[in-house]
């Protein structure tokens, strides 16, 4: 957030709200309502309102999910789109970026957020609409006449109470059986929006009370835009749980919950038999959820089951641990492009196919549920796994053991992800350039091998390329601006059954070049061995490009 046209703003703001608004109006002629909603980020109740504004100048009716000094969490906005059918959402919030970070989160009419062609289309309606419109700086005026005149409605109260109860209504079962009286989990909400929305939750449907059933961290508990006790707001980060660990092992508590400020994503730490704090990865989350989903839809009626084929999505850079589950236990699956956008998105395809889409994730710690058909949230991820903790502790397992019994059944997935830092955007497209030539003055459609690993299958999204499909079209939608490629490989004196796919892509968000490594073996420690090495490996191959820098 500083002055400037590549920096967040007020200006950047109105700018952005004007196009977006004068797109959707071409869209939905008849049909002019809005959402928008904010977090506790600094400046972002201006921005909020900035947005508010323009919308109403523009003959919107404007549901404002804030009044006062309230917040609301990420997925209250694509809720409330989807409840009132409105036309576009907008959510202020910089997730769980650095505190001077924010952002400007769009949602289409059918909750999900914007993709392609709607994108490029706003793009170009944003930068028709650059000038500021009359009038368009008069926030608190023109907020006021139009809740007087009907046109803004603060809907918070209203749209917290529907979700609240849809929760109750869709995610929970059997709270009978919760542990009470004595605390038995922590949950942390990393000085975000998420601690008042999980208590209402607790308190009206899980009949759980803070205190008595469950504690919060203190130091984190309020939204507190400067992060005072994280280095960086960010749950999966080193660090980020110390404080709710620290508590857990004073009141010997063995299970710790955490969501990311704008409580959109959600964490986990177990406590195991050994006394170590086990902190679950993203995928190892994802695979838990899709197991316990199993299990539910299994006992679901047969008439249901067999009108409503089951079906589960996760982004192409998260584990392939679930792929493998539904080839064995014969369920629909299917990889999405990266981002809830596109999982999202094809969620609602699938339903409307008939399929039973009960969860979707992605490995950034990203979990979705019924209650949020169309994008993820960390407090109904958190409902969920409180139920299938307990269901599982009450049968005699754990979490680590439920995974255990995954990788007997499934093969052992490990993954090993990371980041190079680019000093330059340019380098993300060089870097990417020089791996493809290193195939092509080959005369090699792909890489056959990438150093000791023999390449069994490869995709290139960017230039549109896929090995292993009809006449080479990839399963995926290209999209030549951005880099992706994803490479499925052996060892080249591995086990027979020992594989490793991994997935290059360039950061939408921040100057990185990312790296998703996932290896499948017959242990953990060759699982774990095989990652590491193709990191190596392509280190050594591929990225060697000066300007590039990891910690890894």
């Amino acid at each position: 957030m500083e002055a400037g046209f590549n920096r967040m703003n007020t200006l950047i703001v109105t700018q952005a709200t004007q196009g977006l608004a004068s797109y959707i109006k071409k869209q939905f002629p008849e049909h002019l309502v809005a959402v928008v909603g904010h977090d506790h980020r600094f400046n972002s109740k201006e921005f909020a309102m900035a947005t508010a504004t323009v919308f109403l100048k523009s003959g919107f009716k404007v549901y404002y999910l804030n009044r006062k000094e309230s917040f609301v969490h990420t997925p209250m906005v694509p809720f409330t789109v989807d409840r009132i059918k409105a036309s576009v959402g907008v959510m202020i919030t910089a997730s769980h970026n650095p505190k001077m970070d924010n952002g400007y989160k769009v949602y289409y009419a059918n909750g999900c957020q914007i993709i392609p062609p709607h994108d490029l289309a706003i793009a170009k309606s944003i930068e028709a609409n650059l000038e500021p419109w009359d009038g368009v700086w008069d926030w608190t005026s023109i907020m006021d006449q139009a809740a007087t005149e009907g046109k803004l409605i603060y809907a918070r109260a209203e749209m917290v109470n529907q979700y609240v109860n849809c929760i109750g209504e869709k995610l929970v079962e059997g709270i009978s059986a919760l542990p009470r009286g004595t605390p038995w989990f922590v949950y942390t909400p990393m000085h975000g929006v998420g601690y008042n929305i999980f208590h209402q939750i607790a308190c009206q449907t899980l009949k759980l009370e803070v205190d008595r059933d469950y504690l919060v961290v203190p130091e984190q508990k309020e939204p507190n835009p400067e992060f005072p006790t994280v280095h960086f707001p960010n749950p999966e980060e080193k660090g980020a749980l110390d404080l709710a660990i620290d508590l857990a092992n004073h009141r010997n508590i063995s299970l710790v919950l955490a969501s990311d400020p704008d409580a959109d994503r959600f964490s986990v730490a177990v406590r195991e038999t050994s006394g170590n704090w086990r902190q679950l990865t993203g995928n190892e989350i994802g695979f838990l959820f899709a197991y316990y989903e199993l299990q539910k839809y299994r006992h679901l009626k047969p008439e249901f089951r067999k009108s409503h084929p089951l079906a589960m999505l996760n982004s192409t850079v998260s584990s392939q641990m679930i792929s493998k589950m539904a080839a064995v236990e014969g369920f629909h699956h299917e990889d999405t492009l990266t981002g809830f956008k596109w999982i999202g998105n094809r969620a609602v395809q699938l339903e409307q196919r008939g399929y039973y889409v009960p969860f979707g994730f992605e490995e950034a710690i990203g979990y979705m549920f019924p209650v949020m058909e169309n994008d993820k949230d960390g407090i109904s991820a958190a409902v969920v796994f409180l139920q299938a903790y307990n269901q599982w502790i009450s049968d005699g397992t754990t979490p680590s053991n439920v995974l255990e019994s995954g990788f007997r059944k499934y093969g052992v997935f490990r993954e090993y992800n990371g980041y190079y830092l680019v000093s330059e955007p340019s380098l993300t497209n060089k870097t990417f350039a020089k791996i493809r030539d290193s195939y092509m003055e080959k005369n090699e459609k792909y890489p056959e091998a990438v150093g000791e690993l023999r390449v069994t299958a490869f995709r290139d999204l960017t230039v549109g390329f896929q090995s292993n499909t009809a006449n080479n079209v990839p399963d995926l939608p290209v999209d030549s601006s951005s880099q992706m490629i994803t490479i499925e490989a052996k060892p080249k004196d591995g086990h027979p059954d020992e594989h490793v796919r991994f997935t290059l892509r360039g950061s939408g968000t921040e100057p990185k070049l990312k790296v998703y490594i996932e290896a499948c073996s017959q242990s953990e420690a060759q699982a774990t061995n095989l990652a590491k090495e193709t990191w190596q490996i392509l280190k050594k191959e591929w990225f060697t490009t000066p300007g590039l820098s990891t910690n890894f």
